[in-house]
């Protein structure tokens, strides 16, 4: 029998890691993880995979030191980059943390990557790297981040690029967008919109929007991006795919789907209207190259989602909500002030 390879993922306590290490898990892969646990939880990581607790981009010795050792214990053949400092609207209020946790700790993932010969790297950037092109956003606009979380996501897709014409290190990189579904981190103050609704209802506390809740973002099942995934493993070098759903809401309309199915479980819902945070007002993407490449098939059902979601979060002790440690408090919203 042909031995399967070994996948090495970092961030898979997370929401992306989560699910596709135990993608490739049933699939026969070795799988091997790494997470700081500063955005996942343990008990997101899937029980019979070995699982290192390294922070990336520490500029400590011992930390890369424990890197490499990981990578010359494992001897991963393919790598998934998912670990990141992933924060749009507080970045430019953590920029050093984002900086460090976003471009520094791929930096060590990509020398790591070289110096051990590993058959591919796939990266998981950001949407957020259109900035404010015209939506829908497509693979062959020019970037324009707008905030230091998409400077850093673009700044990364650029160094893999670098080191594969250099080093002639294989890569794909992909551009999800508002992805939800279970083993999310829905404890994170300032991200995951559906999560953090879904904990506040949980805790009898009002939903929060920010501005006036006409915002359009497409939200996609995390279970559809697991077979474009594994594709890439083995073809499209060099590519970068948009991966998403196809249907746009507002958040009124999000919010609205997750009230509707908070009183079917019986729990009441109530709505605040916060100051307007500093974002893209209309965000989605194009997923016709990932259709016509990959086989991409979104059938997001949200409604579904969110009650999948509802049902594993009830079932989870409730754990702390934590501000951030600002590096900058000039500007910071209201609502975030400590």
């Amino acid at each position: 029998m042909q031995k399967m390879p070994t996948v090495l993922i970092t961030g898979v306590a997370g929401l992306l890691g989560a699910n596709f290490s135990r993608y490739l898990l049933n699939k026969g892969y070795k799988v091997v993880g790494i997470d700081d646990f500063s955005g996942g939880y343990d008990f997101c990581v899937p029980k019979n995979i070995q699982c290192f607790e390294i922070q990336l981009g520490s500029s400590q010795k011992y930390v890369k030191k424990d890197i490499e050792f990981v990578f010359d214990k494992e001897k991963p053949d393919y790598v998934f980059h998912f670990a990141a400092h992933a924060a749009v609207c507080l970045s430019p209020f953590t920029r050093h943390q984002n900086y460090t946790n976003n471009i520094l700790a791929s930096a060590d993932i990509i020398n790591s990557c070289i110096n051990y010969d590993v058959k591919k790297v796939i990266f998981s950037s950001s949407m957020d790297v259109y900035g404010n092109n015209k939506a829908p956003f497509t693979e062959d606009m020019v970037p324009a981040p707008l905030d230091p979380y998409g400077i850093a996501k673009y700044a990364v897709e650029m160094d893999l690029k670098s080191a594969s014409d250099f080093f002639g290190l294989n890569y794909s990189i992909v551009r999800p967008h508002n992805v939800v579904g279970i083993y999310q981190n829905i404890w994170d103050r300032y991200r995951n919109v559906i999560g953090i609704w879904i904990r506040k209802i949980l805790a009898n506390e009002p939903i929060t929007i920010y501005g006036d809740g006409t915002q359009i973002r497409a939200f996609s099942d995390i279970s559809f991006y697991m077979e474009p995934f594994e594709k890439l493993m083995y073809d499209f070098n060099g590519e970068t795919f948009n991966i998403g759903a196809d249907k746009e809401y507002s958040l009124n309309e999000v919010a609205d789907i997750v009230t509707k199915i908070a009183n079917e479980l019986g729990y009441d819902v109530r709505r605040t209207y916060l100051e307007k945070r500093d974002e893209v007002h209309v965000a989605y993407s194009d997923h016709t190259k990932a259709k016509n490449l990959l086989n991409f098939k979104d059938d997001t059902n949200l409604e579904k989602t969110v009650r999948e979601m509802f049902t594993w979060a009830s079932k989870i002790p409730p754990k702390q909500v934590k501000y951030a440690n600002y590096e900058v408090t000039k500007n910071l919203y209201p609502y975030w002030k400590k």
